[in-house]
């Protein structure tokens, strides 16, 4: 995430996030000369949890586009990142289908079905 003023990075900032703020996650690889790829949210910080050691935040999808299980090679990740993927694309595909066409509804489930 590069957007300011907070930010999430090694880069040390004296602002804080906070309920409301908008910030950009894009996690990628680039390998040199042959190729990279990129996933780029926005995402609303919001109020997670307040218990005895503080309140706590999380981060609300702003951006809703499904993420290709085509090509992603489940033997590479953990369970945690194959639960993440499969939960967040369910929840893309609950709030684009009711707009779109038979058709579309059907590339999107099958862009977005589960690993």
């Amino acid at each position: 995430m590069h957007e300011g003023p907070q930010v999430i990075n090694p880069t040390p900032t004296p602002v804080a996030m906070e309920p409301g703020m908008i910030t950009s996650i894009e996690p990628g690889i680039y390998r040199p000369g042959k190729h990279g790829v990129r996933i780029e949210n926005l995402v609303n910080t919001i109020k997670d949890v307040t218990n005895e050691f503080n309140e706590f935040y999380a981060f609300e999808c702003l951006t809703i586009a499904p993420i290709s299980t085509q090509i992603v090679k489940k033997e590479l990740l953990e369970q945690h990142q194959i639960d993440w993927l499969n939960d967040y694309n369910t929840m893309v595909f609950e709030k684009l289908s009711p707009f779109l066409s038979d058709e579309e509804v059907e590339w999107l489930a099958e862009e977005s079905k589960s690993i």
